[in-house]
């Protein structure tokens, strides 16, 4: 029996959830209004997919922006795919929704933020002994909050 609620982790999947839910009315109906993202994701994440030369250039974290060109949006249960233009050169990329570190709509004030809290494989097998649970998810534990959007105020 476990012992207590995991808020954290139902917080992630409930608001990842809602990115999902986002991109798929964008990738149906395109961007309404003014609306536009600035998303930052993890570009270490094993299943991101960039050109070798922005991971070089970007080596732990990347900010993308879906507002004005952008094309072939593709969204699937674990993240999305869409071409975005680097200094006027077409680059498709995946973005799985674990890699999203940020994910804010300044035209409405709305921001997501989510911490990795990357737990040792010690302290995992000593929290494991203590609940009582024996995972065997390798992956890190997320929490998320609300971003504050002062940096993107015009």
């Amino acid at each position: 029996m476990q012992k207590s609620i995991d808020y954290g982790n139902l917080m992630h999947r409930a608001m990842r959830g809602l990115i999902e839910e986002v991109l798929r009315g964008v990738e149906r109906d395109g961007l309404p209004g003014d609306h536009h993202f600035f998303i930052t994701f993890d570009t270490r994440h094993p299943d991101a997919r960039l050109a070798d030369w922005l991971r070089d250039r970007y080596p732990e974290e990347m900010t993308v922006v879906m507002q004005h060109w952008f094309e072939d949006l593709r969204v699937d249960r674990a993240g999305f795919s869409v071409t975005l233009n680097f200094g006027d050169a077409p680059e498709p990329l995946y973005i799985p929704f674990d890699a999203i570190r940020t994910f804010v709509d300044p035209s409405v004030e709305f921001g997501l933020r989510f911490e990795t809290q990357e737990i040792s494989a010690e302290e995992d097998e000593a929290e494991d002994a203590e609940t009582g649970e024996d995972e065997d998810d390798t992956a890190p534990r997320h929490d998320a909050e609300v971003v504050s959007l002062d940096q993107w105020r015009k």
